[in-house]
């Protein structure tokens, strides 16, 4: 306002000097009240012209300075949502009593809604694209070198590696392919229904709990399952793994076989005589005892296992004889 006021006493005095030479003097006090009325005017049209131009000078300023904030900002690459995404995921993962075995939790779903099993088990890389549950992932997994299973239970992925293997070279491996196939959305788990009699695939049995409720059970097998169910299988799939119902024979014993981490592990034979078998006998006066159901596979690893350790052990007592 200070500088508008010398150049709007200027334009005033001019006025008044133009007035006077160039009409009467205004001799009337009417006449004069309007020449000062048309000079007081004047002067404020002046004074709105001068802060008009300051105005639009200070705002090209503005304007010219915003400008190369505004092309900076331009120039930078856009992000796209799905980056932000990625970082959040948080794969955590939990040792089992199987040194071979580890236990993945990647913060989302495994196995799909609605699916009737607790848990899939791939035990060689043909059975990852054979129906009825072919798995990408799984099938990724096993080709990694040293794993020899994968198992899925509901929110968790354990691997199992040869014992000759090392974790520092499969857990990376792991990690990144459990982070792919949960960023990219793919679904872990494929179902597939079994095709037409004497098609390839017509023989892959339902996926079914072995420990649901069923009708046909008599009073002991039902309170064997339910057994099973609440205080026997949370413990094992902490571990990383799972129990499968075989059934109860006639002798009583119940017949049991353990899946993922518990299915290799040297203390299985422990956590059955131990944990299972105390616990049905104790609840359940008609049962015997447990037995462990093992496949023909599992069988013949099994007896040549203990080969080796009878060829060992000849070898050891024929070096201390010498």
């Amino acid at each position: 306002m200070a500088a508008a006021s010398t150049p709007s006493r200027s334009v005033f005095a001019r006025a008044l000097l133009r007035s006077a030479t160039s009409r009467p003097v205004a001799t009337c006090p009417m006449q004069m009240r309007r020449g000062l009325r048309a000079a007081a005017a004047s002067q404020a049209c002046s004074a709105r012209s001068f802060s008009g131009s300051v105005s639009m000078v200070s705002s090209s300023r503005s304007l010219n300075n915003t400008r190369p904030q505004a092309q900076a900002l331009a120039r930078q690459p856009r992000r796209h949502p799905s980056a932000a995404a990625r970082r959040t995921i948080f794969i955590q993962t939990e040792p089992t009593p199987n040194g071979d075995a580890l236990k993945f939790l990647p913060n989302h779903r495994v196995l799909p809604e609605g699916f009737a099993a607790p848990f899939v088990e791939y035990l060689s890389p043909r059975a990852t694209i054979s129906l009825p549950h072919p798995s990408p992932l799984a099938a990724k997994l096993m080709n990694i070198d040293g794993v020899t299973s994968v198992f899925y239970g509901a929110d968790f992925i354990t691997v199992t590696k040869a014992g000759d293997a090392n974790w520092a070279h499969i857990r990376p491996e792991v990690f990144a392919l459990i982070t792919e196939a949960v960023t990219a959305g793919e679904a872990i788990v494929t179902v597939k229904e079994a095709g037409p009699a004497g098609s390839e695939g017509a023989a892959a049995e339902e996926a079914v709990d072995s420990l649901a409720y069923n009708e046909d059970d008599d009073e002991v097998v039902g309170m064997i399952k339910e057994l099973l169910e609440t205080r026997i299988r949370p413990a094992i799939q902490e571990d990383g793994g799972d129990i499968e119902f075989r059934g109860f024979d006639e002798e009583g014993f119940v017949n049991l076989k353990l899946r993922g981490a518990c299915r290799t592990c040297d203390s299985s034979t422990v956590t059955l005589k131990n944990g299972i078998e105390g616990m049905l006998m104790h609840y359940i006066e008609e049962v015997k005892g447990v037995r462990q159901i093992l496949d023909e596979e599992e069988q013949i690893s099994m007896q040549e296992f203990a080969k080796f350790e009878e060829k060992l052990k000849q070898s050891k007592g024929v070096a201390q004889s010498a």
